[in-house]
């Protein structure tokens, strides 16, 4: 069975998983030359992969990561330690080359897409070799604050949604994984507050330290949080992101929806993008059988947000710096699944005996 996302230019498609493909890759990873089971979750990606490519030999070349970034307006109750004004800046240290990111992708030879969905200062750099940068006309258009109002109207929602996935359609078709990242001070409150909805937890539950804020940041972040929580009640997954998330979380969602609608895999980063991940997954059920989780994210939220996709990340590493980093260090992990998949020998052709 298929699912559809209902959006400004129709409706997004989740298409069925090709199962033919991924049990003769099962069938294949039982006689390589090895105890069966013996590569643990790295023959569970390697089969994920094919179902998702409808090869029994799936790649995980090329891939590309996307970055959505925007203010808050929430920032302005203390949430984070650091002001607004550093969204901007950072976004000119991707176009540098100099954030982790940046580092990360020009490491795995992966272009990096950062998307300005809502900064308030454009950036006066060009980017560096390996960068593309486009600003969405999205990002002219004001952010609320969460606490007392939606964070945007519905039709900047539907934009924003949209502007994740124009950035998808730039991508060429034979891209296999999509990398996803995200930059705004304040979003991790904006996520909490998205994942407090869904799960229906209390703000306790989910809020975390963020960029590194003290207990009296962290006390400001649970209070705005819970508010947010109380003036939404049990509000849709559609009206959760719109009126709690932002302009990069919407996008995330909309990237997500239209890679898996051509048929790619998402490489799903921490908390931030899993919450995007969750909400799409809620307005789509069967979303989730596309993505690879990366990391188990250090913010507090995160394992709850993975319990409710019933998800295994491959890494837990303590990370929590966001921006695509996590699962950008899990892609050799996804590599090295296909190239041993691919590459290793079977019994038969190495002749080696099979257990008796």
């Amino acid at each position: 069975m298929t699912a559809e996302v209902e959006t400004q230019r129709g409706r997004w498609v989740i298409p069925e998983l090709d199962t033919a493909a991924a049990e003769r890759a099962r069938q294949r990873q039982s006689r390589l030359t090895k105890p069966p089971g013996s590569l643990g979750v790295l023959e569970e990606v390697a089969v994920k992969l094919a179902a998702w490519q409808g090869t029994p030999l799936p790649r995980s070349r090329p891939a590309a990561a996307l970055l959505f970034a925007a203010d808050h307006a929430v920032t302005r109750h203390g949430v984070s330690p650091y002001p607004s004004a550093v969204t901007a800046a950072m976004v000119e240290n991707f176009l540098r080359g100099g954030a982790a990111s940046s580092v990360l992708c020009r490491q795995l030879g992966v272009p990096l897409h950062v998307v300005d969905v809502g900064v308030m200062r454009p950036p006066a750099h060009p980017p560096a070799e390996g960068v593309f940068f486009r600003r969405d006309p999205v990002a002219d258009e004001p952010g609320g604050d969460l606490r007392v109002e939606d964070a945007m109207s519905e039709a900047t929602f539907r934009r924003a949604l949209e502007a994740g996935a124009a950035e998808v359609d730039t991508l060429p078709d034979d891209v296999r994984l999509v990398v996803l990242g995200e930059m705004g001070i304040g979003n991790t409150t904006a996520a909490a507050a998205v994942a407090a909805v869904l799960l229906g937890r209390a703000a306790e539950d989910v809020v975390g330290r963020g960029t590194g804020v003290d207990d009296a940041g962290l006390a400001r972040k649970v209070a705005v949080v819970r508010d947010a929580v109380q003036r939404l009640g049990g509000a849709s997954p559609q009206r959760a992101v719109q009126s709690a998330g932002g302009r990069d979380i919407a996008a995330l969602v909309g990237a997500a929806a239209r890679a898996i609608e051509r048929r790619k895999g998402v490489l799903v980063d921490g908390f931030i993008v899993s919450v995007a991940m969750l909400a799409l997954e809620r307005m789509v059920p069967g979303a989730r059988e596309w993505m690879l989780f990366s990391h188990r994210s250090a913010e507090s939220g995160h394992r709850h947000v993975l319990e409710a996709l019933g998800a295994r990340p491959m890494l837990d590493l303590g990370l929590r710096l966001g921006e695509g980093s996590g699962a950008l260090t899990a892609l050799p992990l996804v590599d090295a699944a296909c190239a041993l998949h691919t590459g290793m020998a079977t019994f038969e052709e190495a002749g080696v005996p099979d257990q008796g």
